[in-house]
């Protein structure tokens, strides 16, 4: 795989050495920095204070997402077709890391800005399952899950705007359907570790640590069992200059995504999402092409932020940042590269956009606000969702080829 292919990736599985790093496109970087600079002045001016610390966060976010490569997407796609548990790992170690800062937040109502936080838990059905099992297809056949696909197309990624486009609209049709889905549909109420069960955030914590653990061993029997090949490193400088140029660890990768995700709690008041910004953006949309949107059960009790400024809405706060924050990072390695799309992987985009939109709206979130914040929430939904994910990633390996997208065998790179 070639140097230039690298910032479209997550991180691959062979043993070659790592690759040199390419010269800084200085002037991308003076430019993604400039737009964020503005954009946080605009923000600062016109919105909550609120607003340009959550675009800080997303541009911390994004550029840690780049630099480590850092997905999920391609973590259950490992672990599913070659048993490479790595990154999945990776994944543990973050959750523990985020439910420990989550505990305390939670368990004693601090914010920044004196509100109540409180969690992403959601309630368990039809919709839940079905959601997260069409997300597990969609981000297979898409290239990408949620946070994937801001921080690949803020790499210059291609494909991934076409991903972005059907990921919005998906969200939207999943947006206008929820009544059937939410409340026709069968379901039990949002179910807490920590006020579900008497255990109390301590105790919850400590469930959760004891998961994380016996998920990391299995991955590792799977590994001894199916003896996968290594995920190759990725070009890099040395010492302190690696925050700026090149690949970061995994693991210190994920202690940040978890700080960040605390720190975004703290900050609005709940944790990080990607795909209700998504649903807003289609939704006013949909209003000017002459829908009826305020009668959405989605939008019920909610129609101010149909009528306000989308720089009003937190999430989408966070999205600009981690596209303009990833577009830094892939600009300072010099990575930044649009590149080909082929009729194969443009109908997989498209296809792989509405099945991750739709989905994610059944399932109350992605990979992001159902997956990783509500795990760390110490809500049961994003076990499930994990779950349901990983099967949907099943699935997709046999989907993939018909769009001329490779499947991961063992000793072959990751793509």
């Amino acid at each position: 795989m070639s140097t230039q292919a690298q910032p479209i990736s997550e991180q691959t599985a062979t043993t070659e050495k790592a690759p040199n790093l390419n010269p800084p496109q200085k002037k991308l970087v003076a430019g993604g920095i400039t737009v964020a600079f503005i954009l946080t002045i605009y923000l600062a001016a016109t919105q909550h204070v609120v607003q340009p610390l959550l675009l800080l966060i997303g541009l911390l976010l994004g550029y840690t997402l780049f630099h480590a490569r850092f997905g999920f997407t391609s973590a259950f796609r490992r672990l599913a077709s070659v048993g490479n548990g790595q990154s999945l790992r990776a994944h543990m170690f973050m959750l523990a890391i985020a439910c420990t800062l989550f505990a305390p937040i939670l368990a004693f109502g601090y914010s920044f800005f004196g509100g109540t936080p409180s969690g992403n838990i959601s309630p368990i059905g039809i919709s839940l399952i079905v959601g997260a099992f069409m997300f597990g297809i969609g981000m297979q056949l898409g290239g990408g899950c949620a946070s994937g696909t801001l921080y690949s197309v803020g790499g210059g990624r291609t494909v991934m705007f076409i991903t972005l486009l059907f990921f919005i609209i998906g969200s939207t049709i999943g947006a206008a359907h929820s009544t059937f889905w939410m409340e026709d549909l069968p379901s039990v109420e949002p179910f807490s570790l920590a006020t579900s069960t008497g255990l109390g955030y301590g105790g919850a914590w400590a469930v959760s640590l004891m998961i994380f653990a016996i998920i990391a061993w299995i991955t590792i029997f799977i590994e001894k069992k199916r003896k996968p090949p290594k995920m190759a490193p990725l070009p890099s400088e040395k010492g302190w200059k690696r925050i700026f140029r090149g690949s970061w660890p995994l693991f210190a990768a994920a202690a940040a995504l978890a700080v960040l995700n605390a720190l975004t709690l703290l900050t609005r008041e709940k944790p990080w999402g990607v795909t209700a910004a998504f649903t807003l953006w289609g939704s006013k949309v949909a209003e000017a092409l002459g829908f009826n949107v305020e009668s959405w059960g989605y939008w019920a009790g909610n129609t101010e932020a149909l009528h306000a400024s989308i720089f009003a809405d937190t999430t989408t706060a966070l999205n600009f940042g981690v596209i303009l924050g990833a577009f830094i990072a892939s600009a300072a390695g010099g990575l930044f590269k649009f590149t080909k799309i082929t009729k194969g992987n443009t109908a997989a985009s498209i296809i792989g956009g509405l099945l991750m939109g739709y989905g994610a709206r059944l399932a109350f979130g992605c990979n992001v606000g159902a997956y990783f914040s509500g795990i760390a929430s110490f809500s049961v939904h994003g076990y499930i969702w994990g779950v349901m994910a990983l099967a949907g990633t099943f699935l997709a390996l046999y989907l993939r080829p018909l769009f001329g997208l490779s499947v991961p065998k063992p000793h072959d790179s990751f793509c």
